[in-house]
């Protein structure tokens, strides 16, 4: 049986959202998820969303390169540096 590029779930903080879908997106996900149970244990699709988004951002090298940009943006505490010059277009 060939891995899903999703592995084993870690265990995090939760925040909660509502996220509305296509109706074959969730079918196929639930697919997804049936697939996954079978192969690390059971879990509804739901679960798999954040990690499944969380793979996708780190996946995305536009996105990698704009966040080291906006980090070398921020002070210690996190926050934008008020005089730091935008490079958004």
């Amino acid at each position: 049986m060939a891995n899903l590029k999703l592995g084993p779930l870690p265990r995090l903080g939760i925040v909660r959202m509502t996220v509305p879908m296509p109706e074959p997106l969730k079918e196929e996900l639930d697919l997804y998820a049936a697939e996954y149970g079978r192969q690390y244990g059971e879990v509804d699709s739901a679960t798999l969303i954040p990690h499944m988004l969380e793979a996708f951002l780190r996946s995305d090298r536009g996105w990698r390169s704009r966040k080291a940009r906006l980090a070398g943006r921020t002070t210690t505490a996190g926050a934008i540096k008020p005089n730091a010059p935008s490079t958004d277009h």
